[in-house]
């Protein structure tokens, strides 16, 4: 049996003791604030840091379900983000198989367009003018729309096409496929990690929602949930908000701590399930040229 050299176990204690302080230094302040968001008023004021609230409460989270408006923002949020990420992936799959063919017409040019876009924008108020005049303010579409296709997404999909074998799609046309059989039948059940990996991208993305929604959503009715929790943190901290979208608060240190809660677990939910394929994705997407 292979036996480990003195050099080795001292680089994989260094190793392992220097990954498991990363590890921590992200973990608690994520604890901390969970724990904060379930402690009284008086223990957040009187402690700078918590890992486990002396006494227990739920006063944040009940006053931020209390708001009448609440479930109808999480509904906004996870409609955007399940008809934004469904909208984004077909057309971000679309385009990364046309641009990986390399018998493809003008690809360099299109190519070089997207990573321009990576560079340089039209910026807000031109982007506020095409929304505007497209008839999409106060619409959710203006909030999928504009951002459908992000550009490193795609190019990380597109090099994870490029990464699969051309003698199949040979082997397919010799069979009497055309390209679209053979995207959907060879191409998309071969890509499931590149797949998984762009969609929680791309949800992520549209449930952290706030600015696109500030700009282009002038009725509070039709708020996501980000917003809604901005709001209630600027009630809570004493500032002027409208008023027809939460009432009069309680302390606002536990009501950012819950708000941060609630606005995060529910992608840390998300993930496990599609933790297994990120990796894998993310990696041959991106080295492969």
């Amino acid at each position: 049996m292979y036996e480990k050299s003195l050099g080795n176990r001292i680089f994989n204690f260094f190793n392992y003791t220097i990954l498991l302080l990363i590890a921590l230094a992200c973990f608690i302040p994520f604890v901390n604030v969970i724990a904060s968001s379930f402690a009284t008023t008086q223990e957040v004021v009187e402690k700078t840091f918590i890992l486990f609230p002396t006494t227990f409460t739920l006063e944040a989270y009940e006053y931020i379900f209390s708001t009448p408006t609440i479930f109808k923002s999480f509904a906004v949020s996870i409609g955007i983000t399940g008809v934004g990420t469904l909208v984004s992936m077909i057309l971000t799959a679309f385009m990364a198989y046309s641009l990986s063919r390399r018998y493809l017409y003008g690809r360099k040019a299109i190519n070089f367009v997207i990573v321009f876009t990576m560079l340089f924008s039209g910026g807000m108020i031109p982007t506020y003018l095409v929304v505007r005049n497209m008839g999409l303010i106060d619409s959710y579409w203006a909030l999928i729309l504009p951002v459908a296709i992000n550009a490193f997404n795609l190019i990380i999909m597109r090099n994870f096409f490029q990464a699969i074998p051309d003698s199949l799609e040979e082997s397919a046309k010799v069979d009497g496929y055309n390209d679209i059989l053979i995207f959907f039948k060879i191409i998309l059940p071969l890509s499931l990690p590149s797949i998984a990996t762009i969609s929680l991208f791309y949800a992520v993305s549209y449930w952290n929602e706030y600015m696109n929604a500030i700009l282009y959503l002038n009725d509070s009715g039709k708020w996501p949930i980000q917003v809604l929790l901005r709001q209630i943190v600027i009630v809570s901290s004493g500032m002027q908000a409208d008023a027809t979208s939460v009432d009069v608060v309680p302390p606002a240190q536990t009501i950012k701590m819950a708000v941060i809660a609630v606005a995060t677990v529910p992608m840390l939910i998300v993930y496990p399930f599609l933790q297994k394929y990120f990796v894998k994705g993310a990696f041959v997407g991106s080295v492969k040229a």
